[in-house]
């Protein structure tokens, strides 16, 4: 999906997604000390917001300017300071070695993209920072609901670990997120993982 597609898709009033954070994020950042981080591919900013109400200093980067006008007011509602860039992830260049933490939650690409945009986000990290990737799994094509139908941009954590060699995982695995249907709770699987650059 392009750029315009997802302005398009942003340009509702309402939130496309929720305002809660990722259940996986607010698990894996938990024992964390708040510093720096980079958010990419943001959307209109639930994780970001989330991160900087816990202290982090956040940096949401995301290519469709009318998500981040979402995510600027209600930034400016919670009177909590983000710093948004308009930008593609594949195209911006994170300042190397900067960040204690950087997420990158549902950017769902094909297979060189994705391992660009990782690696992208590993030289982002300063020494001893975390890097949380969390997807739609491979599987959930035909075990779980949701997500795209597009094989190309699925992916597992062996997938994620082999793009970003070179940092200590902490955990790869797949993971169940609860989806309410009109037949009820589903769900949808997930990737996450968490890995470590050395100090």
């Amino acid at each position: 999906m392009d750029r315009q597609a997802w302005d398009e898709r942003y340009s509702t009033d309402e939130l496309v997604w929720h305002a809660e954070p990722n259940r996986f994020l607010v698990e894996e950042v938990a024992g964390l000390s708040p510093g720096r981080a980079l958010d990419l591919a943001c959307g209109e900013g639930r994780n970001a917001l989330w991160l900087a109400e816990q202290g982090w200093a956040v940096t949401a980067v995301d290519f469709s300017g009318v998500a981040l006008q979402k995510a600027r007011r209600l930034a400016e509602q919670r009177r909590l300071d983000l710093r948004l860039v308009e930008a593609d992830v594949l195209a911006w260049e994170p300042p190397a070695g900067s960040f204690d933490l950087v997420v990158v939650l549902y950017l769902q690409l094909p297979a060189p993209q994705r391992r660009r945009s990782l690696q992208r986000a590993q030289a982002a990290l300063a020494p001893g920072g975390t890097l949380l990737v969390v997807g739609h799994d491979t599987a959930n094509l035909a075990e779980g609901v949701g997500g795209p139908q597009d094989p190309a941009v699925l992916f597992s954590a062996d997938d994620v670990v082999g793009d970003i060699d070179g940092l200590v995982v902490a955990r790869a695995a797949q993971a169940l997120r609860p989806v309410a249907t009109e037949h009820g709770e589903a769900h949808a699987i997930d990737v996450v993982v968490r890995a470590v650059r050395a100090p």
